[in-house]
């Protein structure tokens, strides 16, 4: 190993029985097997590789926790690498984004960021190695007939006709490759393993192609780059890495990731493979995300409706809500679907925790209370959250004019309505008991105020001679209310397997187009005039929310996060 495959924590080493404990599941159970045995000289040390080609999704979070948490659980190290091998398709965007993903999650990757393009010209020199021991060769076949070449799953691969040339020639081509002789795509460098092989990752898989394509770090340095497969085990040997734990998708790749390191002699850490994340009313593929993206589905990656962790962390989900769905979810070594109620609950039990409380009023109709004292203010001292007194208190302003949301009145209610009504006393939260009196409306017949007479005992919201008040609503001042915009988001897709369409559709057909539900005459309590983006609220009565980065002095933009309503609960509760 080099000094980069040096660069792990010595920890204390763990007890028998502490390791006992950590084996919960089967990569933990393997890990803790490894370091009984004196593998890897009891060291953990994990790796997460993603690509620079698009943002962090939901599903990089699983996988993220299940590294990260491994590292930390056993005193390991934890590398955030780059797979940054295809030009093409990556940007320094998307870097800077993974990178500020990854410490929002707060998963400690230490002081230094690794990069498969840092590691270029040990992979070349091992390539070289490789043609040498007469393990690879250069191909002229074109793409369209590697594929034809390869044969099927149920039928074996066809040797190329280049299969057999001399290492001097190899060596050659390999070297004029390297050096820009050549277009794009013209000759690739294959390892020579089996193309009879039934694992078809196995038939002479490519190990470079000819891009000519600036990259973000490297710049012209290079105009061959390496495959994935290739330079993926290289990686995690360069680095030390013991455990390299990956998706279902790369368990046909093992093979290919062991025999070629077995072939150059190096360092060879363990691969182990765990279920990737599915879920319903999502799409989590980086192709189809950057097509909703680029289309103008979106506003961005970080549109609040996006599965991305930028999207949801503007939405207003915080980490822990995030790591703590994915140590719900568990690791398993069988794909399934997971509901995304149970993400949604995630949200919910920390936003219910954690989130100060806040009056809001999203479809505001004026209550005028005709007997209290025009110009009259009192404040109101209401709790910031009413399970955790520690969070303290704010107050209010109270005046003889409020709104009240529409939907809290109605002028013929059904049964079971308990809200301001003819003949109905309801009680304003934290302040007084109202009854109504009477109604403006204007001359489509359509009520535009309302009329009422408040109990001056009642400060405090409670009857002074005991009487019943079913109905609690909430309500700002009229004098002090701060207007606000409100951005109401619900799920993107309507359909609970967004690729589930008929014939001539696609995914994009399964858009909820109600997804979006944009406010602009709502009224909030004055103390959110000084909230900063990212700040997040439960608005009584009507859900948890978030303040938007688009918020500009004198123009709020809160994001609703999630209805109060818990589906996965009822879920739960019926099962």
């Amino acid at each position: 190993m080099n000094d980069k495959s040096k660069n792990y924590n010595d920890a204390t080493p763990l007890s028998d029985r502490e390791l006992d404990v950590l084996a919960t599941d089967f990569i933990r159970t393997a890990v803790v097997e490894d370091i009984t045995s004196g593998r890897f000289d009891r060291r953990v040390h994990t790796r997460f590789p993603p690509e620079p080609n698009g943002y962090l999704h939901i599903g990089h979070a699983k996988a993220l926790a299940i590294s990260a948490g491994i590292a930390r659980d056993f005193g390991g190290k934890f590398n955030l690498r780059f797979d940054d091998t295809n030009p093409v398709k990556e940007e320094e965007e998307y870097v800077d984004g993974i990178i500020a993903d990854v410490r929002w999650l707060e998963h400690d990757f230490g002081d230094e960021i690794f990069y498969a393009s840092d590691y270029f010209e040990q992979t070349y020199q091992w390539a070289e190695q490789l043609i040498e021991q007469g393990q690879a060769y250069v191909d002229d076949l074109s793409p369209d007939e590697i594929r034809e070449h390869r044969g099927t799953l149920t039928s074996p691969g066809t040797d190329s006709p280049y299969r057999n040339r001399s290492v001097e020639e190899n060596l050659d081509l390999f070297r004029r490759m390297r050096a820009g002789e050549f277009p794009r795509a013209a000759r690739v460098l294959r390892a020579k393993i089996d193309m009879a092989s039934p694992n078809i990752n196995l038939r002479d898989p490519i190990m470079y192609r000819i891009l000519h394509q600036t990259h973000h770090r490297q710049g012209d340095a290079w105009c061959i780059y390496p495959m994935y497969d290739w330079a993926h085990g290289l990686g995690d040997s360069i680095e030390g890495i013991t455990h390299s734990l990956c998706d279902l998708g790369y368990r046909d790749h093992r093979p290919l990731y062991n025999w070629f390191l077995e072939q150059l002699g190096i360092y060879h850490p363990r691969q182990i493979e765990f279920a990737r994340l599915f879920m319903t009313y999502t799409v989590l593929s980086k192709r189809k995300l950057l097509q909703l993206v680029q289309g103008g589905c979106v506003r961005g990656w970080d549109d609040p409706r996006m599965p991305t962790i930028a999207g949801m962390r503007r939405r207003g989900y915080s980490a822990d809500s995030i790591n703590d769905f994915c140590a719900r979810i568990g690791i398993s070594t069988a794909n399934s679907v997971v509901d995304v109620a149970l993400l949604e609950h995630a949200v919910r039990h920390d936003l219910n925790r954690h989130s100060p409380r806040a009056m809001a009023v999203l479809d505001p109709i004026k209550i005028v209370i005709d007997n209290y004292p025009e110009g009259k203010v009192e404040w109101m001292e209401i709790d910031n959250h009413p399970q955790h007194p520690e969070m303290g208190t704010h107050r209010i302003p109270f005046c003889r004019e409020i709104f009240i949301e529409r939907s809290d009145f109605m002028e013929n209610p059904p049964r079971k309505y308990y809200r301001l009504a003819p003949e109905r006393e309801v009680r304003l939260k934290s302040a007084y008991l109202v009854t109504y009196k009477g109604v403006v409306k204007d001359r489509d017949d359509n009520v535009v105020e309302i009329h009422c007479t408040y109990d001056p005992e009642s400060r405090g919201g409670q009857a002074p001679d005991g009487r019943r008040v079913r109905g609690t609503i909430q309500w700002v001042s009229a004098m002090h209310a701060v207007n606000a915009e409100l951005r109401l988001y619900d799920r993107l897709f309507s359909r609970e397997n967004p690729e589930n369409v008929e014939e001539n559709e696609t995914f994009l057909d399964s858009l909820n187009p109600s997804s979006l539900e944009v406010l602009t005459s709502c009224k909030v309590e004055p103390s959110l005039a000084e909230t900063k983006p990212g700040d997040r609220y439960q608005f009584m009565r009507t859900g948890y929310f978030c303040t938007d980065p688009d918020t500009t002095e004198g123009h709020l933009v809160f994001n609703r996060t999630i209805a109060l309503r818990d589906t996965w609960a009822k879920i739960q509760k019926k099962q």
